[in-house]
């Protein structure tokens, strides 16, 4: 079996960063939904988000390993400034798909770490309404016996006395 041509070779990897690149976009679409949610508290959305989200990730991670790999396999390397010499050389016109492709990874990075710190908010938010709750009802819970009569402790003495 020949190697591929370079036309070949060129068109496979364009088809690779252009895929790569629409799926980034219908992930930053994902993101940028779960943030509403977590902002307008929509928590039957966020649960649909979560499971799109997590295969659009999958599909991410297939994508992106799968182009490393064919690069690496062309001698392109990983290191990112290595990687633009090397399409600048081979593949000039997949450039700007590849610059394009690692801002919006810099993009999506940057909206799930503000969606991550949402999420933070919220916990933190719902752990504390849950603290009052249980403290009011730890402290409810002693104002009758099981016999119906109120237990509150008193001091013993009459009001109005010394």
């Amino acid at each position: 079996m020949g190697r591929d041509t370079p036309t070949a070779a060129t068109a496979e990897l364009a088809s690779r960063l252009h895929a790569e690149r629409a799926a980034l976009r219908a992930f930053i679409t994902l993101l940028e939904a779960e943030q509403q949610a977590l902002l307008e508290g929509q928590a039957e959305q966020l649960l649909v988000l979560a499971g799109d989200k997590t295969l659009a990730a999958q599909d991410l991670s297939q994508l992106a390993n799968a182009r490393r790999n064919d690069l690496i396999k062309r001698g392109a390397g990983t290191e990112p400034d290595g990687l633009v010499a090397w399409l600048q050389a081979q593949a000039a016109d997949s450039l700007p798909v590849w610059l394009e492709v690692r801002r919006l990874a810099g993009q999506a990075q940057q909206i799930n770490s503000v969606n991550g710190k949402l999420i933070q908010v919220k916990l933190r938010h719902n752990q504390h309404a849950l603290s009052v709750l249980n403290n009011a009802a730890q402290g409810a819970s002693g104002l009758y016996g099981p016999d119906g009569h109120s237990q509150l402790h008193t001091s013993g003495r009459i009001l109005g006395s010394v």
